[in-house]
Formats: structure tokens, sequence, C-alpha cells
């Protein structure tokens, strides 16, 4: 097989041992056996060896628990995922999408965390025409799931070029990175197009494909279908993300690869910082699988970052494991080796040293939602989707404003959904129709709510242990019962995310408070994030059930009204105070509804006013420093 010519090469000490996987692909022909033969059986599903295949093409089999009937097995259906770098599409693609939707799928639209469209409850006999649809209105699913480079990740385009030279740079190279690294064997259209091969009228960057072919040191495999590939693809999945500073709309320090566009006073693009070792996923009970943020690599000039971009795949592809899928990511590569070996290792591919990283300002969350000025006389205007989840008469007539007006569109990295190129004078006619539908502004909105994320979990994914689209809604209406119930201001937010399985595809990690589902109707609680997205979050208690939210998070609040520092959000306070402090307050604390139900003590009068003093000056009680006082006299 074709080999690469690297100078570095992986340690060969052991033999090599290989997970199951590893031998699909190695097989495959570079992905197309036996997924085409199975595609045309009138089997409802496929082999796992062709769902594994799969992946690569941009979609997931799978089976819909609520809708199995006794004696008839599993209900099959494939999900399809988009590629779409900075969640950019076109009008004529979200029409396509809307309609497919409908004909072919469950009846909505999916907005996912990395600025894609997923559309579920496709049956396998209809999979080539929704498949062939996309591509042939100049979408793409390629990659978009798999052991590949995924959808690269952008702030949306929502600022004219000339006003955000940074922005549409950012942009340009999410396009260009997913180029690069887009799989080149052909077998996509194989599979999808019988051989045809179908070009868009945007074809890639000369730079690209001259990058892609360069191979003065090792990042390539000769004579190979699959420059950067070769026949085994990469470890597992593997995500980058690009963006300006200070603007962490993406969750840059989630991914992979991150790229932070750098440029001088004047706005032209000097180079990138590059971030490496994110990642979110992980499982439970496994100590050895772990969230992780990225680390600082270094910097390097604009004209070098595609052969950034490839010296860092090639370290993955060579170095990462291939044994245990679960250690398999980059991040635990990265953990493993340090950040220093790591960087000495892909500058061997990379040719040369890196060069320092340079100063950032602090980071912020952008959420793009409401009305936006784009600085070239037009708007745009973010609307928030509830968990990604368009549908209903809110799809209907969203399809008719964007039909209407010929708008193109933006996903976000947080689901939602932004109308982009609006005339002004569109505007009064925007609002009312988006009204008349139940389409609500950002300013209608919880402000919990519309920071809030969660994945699709039950009952399409196999992963998902507990409810997490379906359940959050009302976990937040509780929360935030609480939080008024306490005197907190209704305008309080923090980061919410719920996921049902510890895979992390919400990236309840980084939140403020995560909920990741760790059995029926029960979650684990991670807490401390920042609202940044810049700081992880860590795991506070496993197995609270859902009916527990209220009296599991009141004395948390309470903690944080009462101790809080002026402008400090509820994951900084935390974070702060430790988790130590926190628990001690929730085992001590007594609720106004509890005190009424307790027996009475009486005190005497000093005693009573040197409660009241430390009540004040520590956010206590008077009822949990008399009892913590009590308990601590007779231990």
């Amino acid at each position: 097989p074709p080999r690469s010519v690297a100078t570095p090469r992986p340690p060969s000490s052991r033999p090599p041992k290989r997970s199951a996987v590893e031998l699909i692909k190695e097989k495959s022909d570079f992905l197309r056996h036996p997924l085409m033969q199975e595609l045309v059986t009138e089997a409802t599903n496929i082999s796992e060896d062709a769902v594994q295949l799969m992946k690569f093409h941009g979609s997931y089999q799978q089976d819909n628990r609520e809708e199995r009937r006794p004696g008839e097995g599993k209900s099959y259906q494939f999900m399809m995922r988009t590629r779409q770098p900075a969640g950019t599409v076109t009008n004529q693609l979200y029409l396509v999408m809307d309609e497919l939707a409908d004909l072919y799928g469950n009846g909505t639209l999916r907005l996912t965390t990395r600025q894609t469209f997923q559309l579920h409850g496709v049956l396998k006999q209809d999979l080539k025409t929704v498949f062939s649809s996309v591509i042939k209105n100049m979408g793409s699913t390629l990659g978009a799931c798999g052991d590949v480079n995924r959808n690269v990740m952008a702030p949306p385009a929502v600022y004219s070029a000339e006003s955000r030279p940074d922005y549409a740079l950012a942009q340009k190279y999410a396009n260009d990175i997913a180029d690069l690294l887009a799989p080149q064997s052909g077998a996509y259209y194989d599979v999808w197009l019988d051989g045809e091969k179908f070009f868009s009228h945007e074809m890639e960057d000369a730079k690209v494909t001259a990058d892609r072919a360069f191979n003065g040191f090792g990042t390539n495999f000769e004579d190979s279908p699959e420059p950067i590939y070769g026949n085994l693809f990469l470890p597992r999945k593997f995500k980058i993300a690009v963006t300006i500073p200070g603007d962490n709309s993406v969750d840059m320090f989630t991914n992979d690869m991150g790229l932070v566009v750098m440029t001088d006073a004047q706005g032209k693009l000097e180079g990138f910082n590059v971030l490496v070792g994110g990642g979110m996923g992980r499982s439970h009970g496994k100590a050895n699988t772990f969230p992780r943020l990225a680390d600082s690599l270094g910097f390097v000039p604009a004209d070098d970052v595609f052969h950034i971009v490839k010296a860092v795949v090639a370290v993955q592809r060579d170095y990462g494991r291939r044994d245990d899928r679960k250690q398999a990511r980059l991040k635990y590569l990265v953990d493993d080796w340090g950040v220093d070996k790591f960087r000495e290792v892909v500058e061997q591919y990379y040719g040369k040293k890196m060069e320092a990283f340079r100063p950032l300002p602090a980071w912020k969350f952008m959420d793009y939602l409401g009305w936006m000025d784009q600085g070239d006389g037009k708007l745009a205007y973010g609307i928030y989707v509830q968990n990604g989840r368009v549908k209903g008469e809110a799809k209907k007539t969203l399809r008719a404003v964007i039909e209407r007006y010929e708008i193109p569109v933006s996903i976000t990295a947080n689901q939602n959904l932004i109308l982009r190129n609006i005339s002004p004078a569109w505007k009064d006619d925007i609002i009312s129709s988006l009204s008349a539908a139940g389409i609500k502004d950002v300013e209608q909105w919880d402000p919990l709510e519309a920071g809030s994320m969660a994945c699709p979990a039950l009952p399409l994914c196999g992963l998902a242990i507990a409810e997490a689209e379906r359940g959050l809604p009302d976990v937040i209406s509780r929360l935030r019962a609480v939080l008024e119930n306490l005197g907190l201001h209704s305008s309080e937010k923090f980061i919410i995310r719920m996921t049902g399985c510890p895979n992390g595809c919400a990236r309840p990690y980084n939140a403020e408070v995560g909920f990741v589902g760790d059995g029926p109707n029960s979650y684990q609680i991670w807490l401390g994030g920042s609202p940044s997205g810049a700081r992880l979050a860590e795991v506070y208690q496993g197995r609270v059930k859902l009916a527990d939210m209220e009296t599991f998070f009141e004395p948390l609040f309470a903690m944080f009204k009462n101790q809080r520092r002026a402008e400090e959000s509820f994951g900084d306070f935390c974070a702060r105070v430790g988790f130590e402090a926190l628990r001690n307050y929730q085992e001590s604390y007594i609720s106004e509804g509890q005190i009424k139900d307790l027996p009475t003590v009486a005190v005497s009068k000093d005693a009573a006013e040197l409660l009241k003093s430390a009540s004040e000056s520590t956010g206590k009680t008077e009822a949990q420093l008399a009892t913590e006082a009590i308990k601590k006299f007779f231990s």
C-alpha cells in the first residue's frame, strides 16, 4: 500500500493492535464496500460494517425506540448530516433541505452544535434520492461524520467583508480547510451519484489544491487516492474551528484544533494562532476518558496555514491510538505527550519551527441573536430555535420568508438560525410574518432558555440513556421558578446545556451548568464553566433525579444570591468558592418552607444579634448557622 515518505515515523517497538473499525476501513476500498452492495438490498437496514462506512458519507443508521412493534424488531431509519463550513447556507440549499425534510424525513430540520443540518427519519430506500438532491443543489454531506475532519466551524457570516474583514477571513479559511481535508478518493460520488462527479460553481482555492499535494515533510501518502488520510483515515473524528480574537461563539477550546485569525491594524491577515487538544467526549465510570480544553501551540504565518493543519492532522494520523477508540482522539495524545513534545513532532511534519503564540484579548461568547447591522446597508436577524429543532408552523413560515426574499441563512454553533442580506424595507413584513407563526424575538425568551443547548438524545440516538432535547425546556422552567422564589431577577442568566449521554455533543462540559444523562431520568451535574466557554466545568454530583432538581439547586442558588460578587455569573461563582463550600452550604441549608415546620429554640438576645451579624457577613441564614453551631458542638 502507499506509504508516507515522512522523516518522522510512528513508533514500531510493539506490534500494532487495531480495533475492528480499523479493519473495516482498510478493506473498504476507500469507503466503498460493502456499503454500495448493501444500499441496494431490500432490507430496511445495513450491516455493522456498512454502518461504519456510512458515517464517512454523512449518515448514521438509527432505531426509533418508540416505534418498535412486538415481533417486528427495530424500527430502522437514517439520520443525514450536511457539511456547512462556517454554517453558511445558500438560499437554494435551505429550500431543498426544508423540502427533503417533508418528503423523506420526519418533517423537521435539526440545526446542530457544529453549524450543520441534520435530517432525521430517512428510510434506506430513499437515501440515494436524498443524498443526490443535496449534492446537486450545491450541498454536501461528505465528511460530516466518520474518522475524518468534521464540519469546520467559524462565526456566522453576519458582517460584510468590507466592514469586518477579520470575520470574512475566518469564514474563508473555514471553507478552505474543509476543502483541504475533504476525502479525495471519489467514493462519495461512486456511492451516491453512480460515479458521476458533480462540480459545484465554487471550485476550491488553487492554493488549497497545491498545498494538499505538497509532501516535502511527510504529511502525504504518495500515489494514494487519499493523500492525507491513506486507506485507514484517522483514528477518530477530528474537529476544527476558526475564529477571530475574542469571539468564542464557536467554543474554540472544545475542538481538536483551533485557528485564530491574526490581522494587523489595517485588517491585513498576518497569520494564525494555533490551539490543539480540545474535545468533549468521555465515558461514565472510565477515569481515563475526560473532557479537555485546547492548549496554545504557537503562531504560523498566513502562507503556512494549510501546512500546519496538515502537520497536526498527520501527527494524529500516525501517532493517535488505533487499538482503543475511546482513547483515540487527539486530546489524549496531547495530554499524554504534553504540548512541548507534541509541538516538536508537529514541527517535523511542518518543516520548520512555529513562532510564539501571540497575545489575545479575553474571550466572550457571542450569540448572534436579534437584529444586526451587516455594515453594507443590509440587516441580519438571529432567531433562537429551541434546541435547534425547526418544526411545525415555524418551519413553514421560515421557508416562506426565506423563499419570498431569496435570502441566504447561517447556522450558529448554538443551534440557531440567522437570516442574512435583509433589506431594511423588508424588516416590518418579516417581523409580522414570524410573529404570526409564534417565532419570538430573543428578548421575549427567558435568557436561560436563549443561551441553552441540548442534543437530540431519545428516541433516535442509540447512545442516549436520558432525555435532552425533549427534557431541557421543562428543567429550565423549573430552575427559573427556583431562582424567582429566591428573589433573583428574571434577567438572571447563565449557560445551561444538557446531553442524554456522556459523549458531550451539546458541549455540557464547558457550560456553567451541565446536565449529562447517567440513567433514566437521572443526570450528572457539572458546575463551574465560564460564561465565555473558556473554562472547563467539573463534575459536582451524579445520579441526581429529574424529580429532585428543585431541592438540589435551591441551596446552590441561595448561596449564589447571598455570596456572589457584583456582576458575577453562577459559573464563575461556583469556580471561585469551590465545591467543598458549595457542598457544605447545601448540606446545612434550611429553606424558608422548612423553617416553619422545624422546632423552635430560644436563644439570648446577644446570641441572636451574633447570628444576625454572621448571617449578613456569610450569606447563610440564621437557621443554617444555628444548626451548624449546634451540630459542631455535639460532634
